[in-house]
């Protein structure tokens, strides 16, 4: 573990509102990776793609780049166009 997940691990314990808020910043993240690997998947640019899902080009880089919450309901409307399954999982914390 490296010291930065030691931080994070001893203020999250101690902190529940940081907890959430590095929560969602990983849910961010890893929204951000998936949508990203599925443009690239379809080599689309982001203006391409944004046109596809209907969506402007400036929430596919804000969801690419971590700082928006994209809703269940804007990952559906990106899935649908694009042929894709939404699935949502629950997983136990480390």
């Amino acid at each position: 573990m490296s010291k930065i997940d030691e931080y994070i691990a001893k203020r999250s314990a101690k902190n529940a509102t940081f907890a959430n808020l590095v929560e969602q910043e990983n849910i961010n993240l890893e929204v951000a990776v998936k949508v990203r690997d599925l443009r690239e998947r379809l080599t689309m640019s982001q203006r391409e793609f944004a046109t596809l899902v209907g969506k402007p080009q400036s929430t596919i880089a804000r969801i690419e780049n971590g700082s928006m919450n994209a809703s269940t309901k804007m990952l559906a409307e990106i899935a649908q166009p694009t042929n894709q399954h939404l699935t949502i999982n629950f997983s136990p914390t480390l």
